[in-house]
Order: C-alpha cells, then sequence, then structure tokens
C-alpha cells in the first residue's frame, strides 16, 4: 500500500460541504463506499489512509472476536487531517456543455496547463472539478464495472465505443478523444446515451451494457483489471464484471459485526483504563511488535505498564494488572467460540446478562438494568421483562461485498467476494458506538416447544424456508437451520418494532432488534428479544422506550403488535404465500405488514413468518397467539 502518511499528502477538502456522519462511515459510506458530494463523487478510503489520531472505541469481547487492539472513528472537527480521507472515484466526468468526456487524470492535467498562476496558487490539484474552455462544474459518470470478488473500476468507455461501434468493431485508435451525449428526453432510456469518439468517428449506445453477461460476451480484454481504489491496489482477477448504475443498492454491502458492551467488560474501572492515556500507548507500543513475540514481550512490560496506569487512574495496581492480563493476554485459540460474533457462546454472555444471571457487580454507566415483576404483564409465553435503562453497543465495519450481500456472519471471510476493509498488519476497525436503551423479553422456552409438538404445521412453514434458504448461495457457505422457535422471535420483534414506533416517538429505523435463540443442541436454551434504539447521542436518549417497557404500557402495546400483525394489505396473497422477499426467505411477511428498514433487522428482513404468530386462513389455530387473540 501506497503510504499517505502526513497532512501534506492529503488534499484538504471543505469539512462543511465534504462531511458524513459517523455512522454513515460505518454503514453505507464506509470504506469501499461511493459517497456523493456536492461538487464530485468520492470513494472511502481504507483506515490505513486515515489519521492516526483516531477516536479510541473499546469493547473487549469484540476486540477479542476480531482479533484487533481498538475500534476507531475520526478524530473530527478542528483538523482536517484528522478526518476520514477519501479517493477520487469515478475517474471519468464530462463537461455539459462541451460534451469532451475523459479521465480525471487528464482534466486535472488540462487545468494545471492552462490555469492562471493565481489559480494555481489558491487551488493546484483542481479539487472542485471544471471545464475551463466552458467554466462548468464537470458531471461524474453514473456507469462503472463491479466484479463480484469485489474489485471496482471505471467502466470501460474506451474499449466499449470502439468494440460496439455503429456498423463494425473499430480497432483503439492512437489519440482516443471522447464526447458523452445524452437524449434529449428522459424517456430515451440507455439508447440515448451516446458516446463517440472524435478522433475515429467511433459511435456506440449504452443498449446491453448492463446486461449481466455482456462482459464475457466481448470477450477477454472485458475481465476485471482487479482494481482496489480504496487501497490503491490492483489484483489479478479472471472474473467478467458487470455494468451498474454507481448509486445501485448492490454495488456496496457493508458487513457490520455489533455487539453488547456488558457486564464486567463495562465496569467503570475497566473504561477508566481504556480510556486512559498510558493504555492507548501501550497498544501503540503493541502494534510495532511481531505475532511471534508479541506475548512474551506483554508479560515482560506488563508490571511497568500497570504501575504507570494505576498512577494516572488511581485504580489499584493489582486490579490494573489483572484487567491487562484479560484484555492483552488471554488466549485466543483456548476462547475461540466465546469470541466468535456468531457463536452461541458469545451471545450467551450478553443472555446472562440481560436477564440477570450474570452476577457481577454492577458499577457501570454503559449498562443499567430492571427487572421488572413479570406476573403484573400477563403476555402469555413471556416470563420475564427487563428494562435496560443504559446500553452501549459497538458496530464495527469489517468488510464487504459486491453484487451478493454478505450474510449475518462473524467476519464473512468464508464468502465469495468477501473484502476486509484493513490489511492483516492493521490492528483495528472503523467503529461507532450507539448509547440507548432497551426491553429485553424473555419467553418460557417449554411452552415455546410445547406448541411445535402440538402443531405440526409449523414445523412444515419452517422447513419450506429451509429449503427455499438452501438453494441460496449463501447456503454453501453458512450451513443454516431455521426452526419454528427463531422464526416465531423474530417475527415478534418486528411486529413489536412496528408498533413501538407508534407509541413511543422513535421511527422504526431508530429501533433494532436482537435475537437470543437456541436450544438444548447447541449446549444452552435462550429463548429472548432485546429491542432497543439504534441512534443516540454520546449521552443516549430520553428514556421514550424504556417508560413503554412497564407493566401499564407493555400488555396493551404487546397485544396491538399481535392484533395488527393479523391483518396485511396484501393478503390472502401474503399470509399464503410459499415464499416471498430476497430468495423467497419470507412466507407471511411483506412491507405492508411485517418488513422493518434493514438496518433494524439482525437477518436483512428474512426468516420471517406472522402464520407461526397469528396462524393462517387455512390453518388459524397453528399461531403461537391465536388463542390469546381469540380471548378476548
Amino acid at each position: 500500500m501506497s503510504e499517505l502518511k502526513t497532512p501534506k499528502d492529503r488534499v484538504m477538502l471543505n469539512n462543511i460541504t465534504h462531511t458524513v456522519r459517523t455512522a454513515q462511515a460505518v454503514l453505507q459510506y464506509g470504506v469501499g463506499a461511493m459517497v456523493d458530494f456536492p461538487d464530485q463523487t468520492l470513494m472511502t478510503s481504507a483506515p490505513e489512509y486515515w489519521s492516526d489520531k483516531v477516536v479510541h472505541i473499546h469493547d473487549e469481547r469484540l476486540e477479542k472476536a476480531l482479533k484487533v487492539d481498538y475500534f476507531g472513528m475520526p478524530g473530527g472537527k478542528d483538523e482536517y487531517y484528522q478526518g476520514i480521507s477519501y479517493v477520487r472515484f469515478p475517474q471519468w466526468y464530462f463537461c455539459p456543455k462541451c460534451r469532451r468526456f475523459q479521465s480525471l487524470e487528464k482534466w486535472v492535467k488540462e487545468y494545471q496547463g492552462k490555469a492562471s498562476v493565481k489559480q494555481k496558487e489558491f487551488d493546484i490539484n483542481m479539487k472542485k472539478p471544471k471545464c475551463l474552455e466552458c467554466k462548468k462544474d464537470l458531471v461524474v459518470t453514473r456507469v462503472v464495472a463491479v466484479c463480484s470478488n469485489g474489485h471496482i473500476d471505471d467502466f470501460l468507455w474506451i474499449k466499449w465505443v470502439h468494440k460496439k461501434n455503429f456498423g463494425s468493431e473499430k480497432p483503439i485508435c492512437i489519440n482516443p478523444e471522447l464526447t458523452f451525449e445524452t437524449g434529449a428526453t428522459a424517456s430515451a432510456g440507455l439508447e440515448g446515451l451516446v458516446v463517440r469518439c472524435k478522433t475515429c468517428k467511433a459511435k456506440a449506445t449504452l443498449t446491453g451494457a448492463f446486461d449481466k453477461d455482456a462482459f464475457s460476451k466481448m470477450g477477454d480484454d472485458f475481465r476485471c483489471t482487479g482494481k482496489l481504489p480504496w487501497k490503491n491496489k490492483t489484483v489479478i482477477c479472471d472474473e467478467f464484471p458487470r455494468a451498474m448504475q454507481r448509486g445501485a443498492s448492490s454495488v456496496y454491502f457493508p458487513n457490520v459485526v455489533s455487539s453488547l458492551v456488558i457486564p464486567p467488560y463495562s465496569d467503570r474501572v475497566n473504561t477508566l483504563i481504556e480510556q486512559s492515556q498510558e493504555y492507548k500507548d501501550c497498544l501503540t507500543r503493541i502494534a510495532d511488535y511481531d505475532e511471534e513475540e508479541r506475548e512474551t514481550r506483554i508479560i515482560k512490560k506488563l508490571d511497568e505498564w500497570s504501575l504507570k496506569i494505576s498512577i494516572q487512574t488511581a485504580v489499584d495496581v493489582e486490579t490494573v494488572k489483572r484487567i491487562l492480563e484479560r484484555r492483552l493476554l488471554s488466549d485466543y485459540d483456548q476462547y475461540h467460540d466465546k469470541y466468535k460474533t456468531d457463536s452461541i457462546k458469545y451471545r450467551v454472555e450478553e443472555y446472562e446478562a440481560l436477564t440477570g444471571i450474570n452476577k457481577h457487580e454492577l458499577t457501570s454507566d454503559d449498562f443499567v438494568r430492571e427487572s421488572m415483576n413479570a406476573t403484573e404483564y400477563e403476555i402469555p409465553g413471556v416470563i420475564s421483562v427487563v428494562l435496560i435503562h443504559k446500553i452501549r453497543e459497538v458496530r464495527a465495519l469489517t468488510g464487504f461485498s459486491r453484487l451478493n450481500p454478505p450474510g449475518s456472519s462473524d467476519l464473512g471471510k468464508g464468502l465469495k467476494g468477501f473484502v476486509s476493509v484493513k490489511e492483516p498488519e492493521t490492528r483495528w476497525y472503523p467503529a461507532y458506538e450507539v448509547r440507548g436503551e432497551g426491553i429485553f423479553i424473555q419467553f418460557n422456552d417449554e411452552e415455546i416447544m410445547q406448541w411445535v409438538s402440538d402443531y405440526p404445521k409449523v414445523l412444515d412453514r419452517a422447513n419450506e424456508i429451509n429449503s427455499n434458504y438452501s438453494a441460496t448461495y449463501l447456503s454453501e457457505t453458512y450451513q443454516k437451520e431455521i426452526n419454528p422457535k427463531f422464526i416465531l422471535l423474530h417475527t415478534i420483534a418486528h411486529l413489536l418494532i412496528r408498533q413501538l414506533s407508534f407509541e413511543c416517538g422513535y421511527n422504526a429505523a431508530s429501533l433494532r432488534e436482537r435475537i437470543y435463540c437456541s436450544s438444548e443442541e447447541d449446549g444452552y436454551v435462550m429463548s429472548g428479544i432485546l429491542l432497543y434504539t439504534a441512534s443516540g447521542d454520546s449521552e443516549g436518549t430520553l428514556g421514550g422506550l424504556v417508560r413503554q417497557g412497564y407493566s401499564d404500557c407493555l400488555p396493551r402495546i404487546f397485544r396491538k403488535a399481535i392484533e395488527v400483525g393479523q391483518m396485511c394489505s396484501n393478503d390472502p396473497v401474503c399470509i399464503s404465500s410459499e415464499g416471498q422477499g430476497r430468495d423467497a426467505l419470507n412466507l407471511g411477511a411483506c412491507h405492508a405488514c411485517v418488513l422493518l428498514p434493514e438496518t433494524s433487522c439482525e437477518e436483512f428482513n428474512v426468516f420471517l413468518d406472522r402464520g407461526v404468530v397469528i396462524g393462517t386462513f387455512d390453518n388459524s389455530n397453528i399461531g403461537f397467539y391465536s388463542d390469546w387473540l381469540v380471548a378476548k
């Protein structure tokens, strides 16, 4: 990777017009994604190009799971070189007046040759792309070439116009000069987008360019170039890319891993140590250690570091040493399953903290829970309600894919086309944290298992979803069995979020779900859902969600959510469906009744079915809450 270490290596952009929110920098505008700014389109660079002065975010469990020392976000507003770095992509721009169409490299070279001395003193790099002859702002191309292996490049404009020339193919001329013309009306479609070569008079439209096999039909010259613009690297690739609109959702699928900060990792002493400058200095030194000697050198320095941190934080030195040993020396291989975010053991720790089984003394500003008297709620199947007054979640961007979405797994590395956002030696991932509130609902597992046993049709519906899943590309990498209990808990969570959005003032996109579902075969039984705020500032939220969790509100909201689930404007088509949504992985669930904004759902809006909650037209009694709805 080329070096970009000092502020002088970067071009300063206006920090008002070229700013994205923290969450956007990890989600839709993360590393490898294109961002449309007012004057140009840029791509977010790899974290190695960001400033070292990122704000450190810690979650000990997630750090171990992802084998990093910390998570980071840019320092922000005071110094421009503490912000996110971008690379110019796409590279092809055209002038809306003279219609000249060429790469940004040529536009910049032309600018540097023709601009006045005063212009170049003010801006030598042409920060705002402009045609000097026409005095017009340049327009970036809408089309890019996207590879299923995660690579991306500009559309092969020069090759395309000569290969697809009207009449017959032409060889690429010595000095191609292109123009880009659009149809007189918006209805002209791809036939109205015309590329011409002024040098040899070649001419072609974009008709057929977006076909899935368009480039494979054109021959080896149209194979993927292996470009990784966000890393400034090129690799060898034999795939044929696809032409895509740069704003298409399938151009970028971020893989975001999230984790709740729970006791004892949320303890105030733990937080004091994490935030101390001495601890940050330790991590800086450790980052320079070779992997083979890493542990040995840490052990030698442990007493010295513990003393320095103890002096700075006023925490007992033995306590500091114990926490450092746990954080820096825990054997990853020994705890591999525990520290793997898609493993049962990882979720069990959270489940035990939420239910209160985890008896760690709570001295934390990041995790505050209140157990309620479940008998006051009188909701069938619910054995526990816990109000989470304060909770902190860390969301880290580990990688992304293009064309096909990643699975909901730890790192997604098993998926073809997954691209890590960082180099192996980099010891941190881009991330952000959310402080908020939530409601945890624990269900009676025995009742759910008895329901599944009593109604075989429920299992048949789950098998339909499993059958559809086995036909997807994801099943080749992620072996996953969807059981009726998971579908039930997941669908209830969606129905509750939709209803809560009417009750508590948060819109549905501001709420998230976390499903805790496992059985004895997994080694631990979990049956619960956590509904919590997905957005909030550093001080958290105002308690509107927790208020709905008290016994004078939640039973009414719960029943209303189930009752609303009986109705869908797309019924009877929706409830009778044998497969709908992405890859037909939903049954009785569509945007009119169950689906949420995708950022609110752990499973990207799949594995849902109202039928297991309220029954179907053919089998109205198979729903878990069918009897409750009848007994009004």
